[in-house]
């Protein structure tokens, strides 16, 4: 049986060259490869190129996916635009982790779970991922504590180690973080009890007029600097050294709860018992629902039987009409329609009528054994 793996990489800061993609295409023949991306799938061998030195030397966003289980995310950021002391309160261990490369910050997370039944191909995934590098280094580290997360979950922390800060708007993650959660397939129990110490604050875009106000007292010489920046094809480090700025000096609009404040451990066991009540709640409605619709056949079967009381002679017609046609499917309507005839005699309590109208039609019918087997699997 083959085995399927996926790789797509992402160049966003910058385009590849011709000099860059020829190296790629060294690594692979078969790779699609642009100057914004490389794409490669394999249903049997596997790639030789290694995923981190095509990061720290090629890209920004990387996602992988093998159909044993494994999967894997990594995002490339500007070292000044994240804090790496930070960074590594957070992803510390195999399932998340960060390290240096040159003037870049790289960050991994990475999920080895056995593989469920529900398949969804992956080409195209990345691109509704990518847009949380810029979340990440505008300030916004939502990201990084689903790593923490992810190695909680894959029982790479202590369970009496403290979780580090909690992010604002846990509770309402951006679409691309959605993504990145689903992907790695974050126990959703976990993330929301997590999220119980998460409050609403500036995770998302600030207001355009309090970013507007507070950029008006930045000193000349900063603004200065960053309009140079700007007018030399800089806009998007400068946008989000800005947001990163912004967010430093307004701490009152991040609203995070203290760090400290619930270990793995406690994590782990509040998200098991959400676990059971929603499992319990999920099972008493399927309970409820089954006895409505149990009550439902009840009464159809009922007002079935009220029809047939005033024309059984018909029915019985009905029966010697379809086992007349020998075609399985009028075996089975015949079978049908006797089985509601047992059932008004018994209501009736003319079961003995009932026995030996059936006797008869079983005797006349003896030569048909498929008849025959049906009558006996349906008990008549």
């Amino acid at each position: 049986m083959s085995e399927y793996q996926y790789y797509e990489f992402c160049a966003v800061d910058r385009p590849l060259g011709e000099r860059e993609r020829s190296e790629l295409r060294v690594l692979s023949t078969r790779a699609r490869i642009t100057a914004t991306s490389f794409v490669n799938e394999y249903h049997w061998g596997d790639f030789r190129g290694d995923p981190r030195a095509m990061m720290e030397r090629y890209f920004d966003a990387f996602l992988y996916l093998a159909d044993w289980g494994t999967r894997q995310l990594m995002f490339r950021v500007p070292r000044d635009l994240i804090d790496l002391t930070v960074a590594e309160r957070y992803c510390h261990t195999d399932a998340a982790s960060v390290w240096t490369s040159g003037d870049d910050v790289i960050v991994s997370l990475y999920s080895d779970q056995d593989p469920d039944d529900y398949w969804e191909e992956p080409e195209g995934r990345l691109a509704s991922i990518v847009p949380v590098r810029a979340e990440l280094a505008a300030g916004d580290l939502r990201l990084l504590y689903l790593g923490w997360l992810l190695a909680v979950q894959a029982d790479e922390i202590d369970d009496d180690e403290l979780e580090p800060l909690v992010p604002p708007n846990l509770r309402m993650l951006s679409a691309p973080l959605r993504a990145v959660a689903d992907f790695l397939r974050i126990d959703r129990d976990l993330l929301s009890v997590a999220a119980r110490a998460s409050v609403g604050g500036t995770s998302g875009m600030p207001e355009r007029d309090e970013l507007a106000e507070w950029v008006k007292g930045l000193p000349h010489t900063d603004k200065d600097r960053l309009l140079a920046q700007v007018a030399s094809g800089e806009g998007t480090r400068v946008q989000r050294i800005l947001q990163r700025r912004f967010r430093a000096e307004r701490p009152h609009d991040e609203g995070a709860a203290e760090a400290g404040a619930r270990t793995a451990g406690e994590l782990w066991k509040a998200a098991g018992e959400l676990t059971a009540a929603r499992e319990r709640a999920e099972a008493e409605r399927l309970e409820r629902e089954w006895a409505r619709q149990e009550a439902k056949a009840a009464a159809a079967h009922e007002k079935r039987l009220d029809d047939l009381a005033g024309r059984q002679e018909d029915a019985w017609r009905q029966v010697d009409e379809l086992i007349a046609t020998t075609r399985p499917r009028d075996y089975d309507r015949a079978v049908a329609v006797l089985t509601d005839l047992r059932a008004l005699a018994r209501r009736q309590d003319r079961g003995e009528d009932f026995a030996g109208r059936l006797r008869a039609l079983r005797e006349r019918h003896q030569r048909k054994p498929s008849l025959l087997r049906r009558f006996d699997q349906a008990g008549l």
